[in-house]
């Protein structure tokens, strides 16, 4: 098994078991429901701010991204203009990558859009399965699905970008769309809306 016994008596994954910052975010919000438009906004810009580094690295220029986005309210990123865009390329304190500014941007003024349909929040959680995973190792972690590779091509249409489906995958993972806590890890079942054997609580 995967799963690491701390010296608090708790299991959870190796990714979560040594770095203090990783492990408060385990502990206390990794996998737990996110229902509001700006959260999933957030939360979906930093996992495509994400693409190709460490999530220890993001979460640690969370707090910067914060300030630097606007507390990631769509509104007010939407209408970031050519100073703002020079302003967040020489902030040292964010990822200065110019294509994921530029969604991050994009995907901002995508998400006013759907404002008429539901929302983000309709479209992202109208992906999530009729079951979760039930990993025993980290080998069994999927990193992609039926329903993020529909996800992320609903995403792309309604003109979000840097939305592929592993991206897509870690954003269920992390808003409780789906439970891939291991099946021994303290955590697991933590969100309310999976049964133990994988199936959903039907007033999740």
């Amino acid at each position: 098994m995967d799963v690491i016994v701390g010296e608090d008596g708790l299991a959870r994954p190796p990714w979560a078991s040594s770095d203090p910052l990783l492990r408060e975010y385990y502990d206390t919000e990794w996998g737990m429901p996110v229902h509001d438009e700006r959260g999933l906004f957030e939360r979906l810009s930093l996992e495509a701010f994400q693409a190709g580094l460490s999530w220890a690295t993001i979460l640690r220029k969370r707090e910067n991204f914060r300030a630097a986005f606007a507390d990631f309210d769509p509104d007010t990123v939407a209408a970031f203009d050519h100073d703002d865009r020079a302003r967040l390329l020489q902030d040292a304190g964010i990822i200065r990558n110019r294509a994921k500014i530029e969604a991050t941007i994009r995907n901002a003024a995508a998400t006013i859009s759907l404002r008429g349909e539901g929302g983000l929040p309709h479209l992202i959680w109208s992906h999530r399965p009729e079951s979760t995973p039930l990993p025993r190792t980290m080998a069994e972690v999927p990193t992609t699905s039926h329903e993020s590779r529909a996800m992320a091509k609903e995403l792309k249409r309604r003109g979000f970008s840097f939305v592929g489906p592993t991206t897509a995958f870690a954003l269920m993972e992390a808003v409780g769309i789906v439970d891939t806590h291991l099946v021994d890890s303290h955590r697991r079942g933590a969100s309310g809306l999976w049964r133990p054997d994988g199936r959903p609580v039907q007033d999740g």
